[in-house]
């Protein structure tokens, strides 16, 4: 019996050994790590995954690169060369993915990888009539099962899709809409956006909105301004986002040091030979 009773402890504790990440008021900065991907950022329990342009990286919470798919567009039945912000639960990888040409998007989908191996599974398609027209990002709203898309040319909507059906659920109008949305995160019926509303060129800071999400019903929804990223090393080009469920930490994801044309790198600023990319680790402090 007490060999019974130590085993359903035990798994109990595993069970519930991770509190349910919340969403903070105010962070600080905690630290600040170098990574290879330019794009998303996405955590789980034991480990960070970023997304490059043309590839996908997993790091331990450490900093340290342990896997990588420098080929993750082989097995789609479309071309794509171009990920967004990324998103993981229950082991696996969404992201957005396209062709992505100065501006100019086609064969938009939700495409799953394998958050142990990184290798493709499958897709969910996109839907024209949507009038979604680019993807820089994505998120799974955990609690309703669904993944949420965001469009960086026409930053009006986040566009809906149900995982279960794998079908196109419907939109939701952001007044006003932020500038150059580069990343999503769903989290205690929110959704948290960042924005490359920032002009680099004269040391602008770019900045993370919210919008509630908890009644689907609704088609349009108020967005406020949740942080202003004064802190960035540099201004720059800010990425993706996501919240850490272990320890609710915040991660942004962002470079700097290279001049961005219609979301396109063309040269570098002065003092920069090369792109830097920095994960961002902020701690809740209340």
């Amino acid at each position: 019996m007490k060999k019974i009773f130590l085993v359903i402890m035990v798994c109990l504790f595993s069970q519930f050994s991770f509190a349910k990440a919340e969403l903070g008021n105010e962070y600080k900065l905690k630290t600040i790590l170098s990574v290879e991907g330019r794009q998303g950022i996405a955590v789980d329990e034991k480990y960070y995954y970023v997304s490059s342009s043309t590839a996908l990286y997993k790091y331990t919470k450490d900093g340290e690169l342990v896997q990588e798919n420098k080929t993750p567009f082989t097995a789609l039945e479309k071309e794509a060369n171009h990920f967004g912000d990324i998103d993981v639960w229950n082991g696996e990888i969404y992201t957005g993915i396209e062709i992505f040409d100065f501006g100019v998007s086609k064969n938009i989908q939700v495409a799953v990888y394998d958050a142990e191996t990184l290798e493709y599974k499958y897709s969910i398609p996109w839907i024209a009539e949507s009038g979604q027209v680019e993807v820089s990002g994505l998120t799974v709203d955990r609690d309703r099962n669904t993944v949420w898309m965001s469009d960086w040319t026409k930053g009006k909507y986040l566009y809906r899709y149900n995982l279960e059906t794998k079908k196109y659920d419907g939109k939701l109008h952001l007044r006003p809409d932020p500038q150059y949305v580069q990343g999503i995160f769903a989290i205690d019926g929110k959704i948290l956006i960042s924005a490359d509303d920032g002009d680099a060129d004269y040391d602008e800071a770019d900045n993370i909105y919210m919008v509630d999400i908890l009644d689907y019903s609704k088609t349009a929804a108020y967005v406020t301004l949740f942080r202003e990223m004064k802190d960035f090393l540099r201004a720059g080009e800010i990425e993706g986002l996501a919240i850490d469920p272990t320890n609710s930490d915040l991660l942004v994801l962002s470079n700097r040091g290279t001049r961005i044309d219609r979301g396109m790198p063309v040269g570098f600023y002065p003092g920069y030979d090369k792109e830097l990319h920095e994960l961002y680790i902020y701690e809740k402090v209340k």
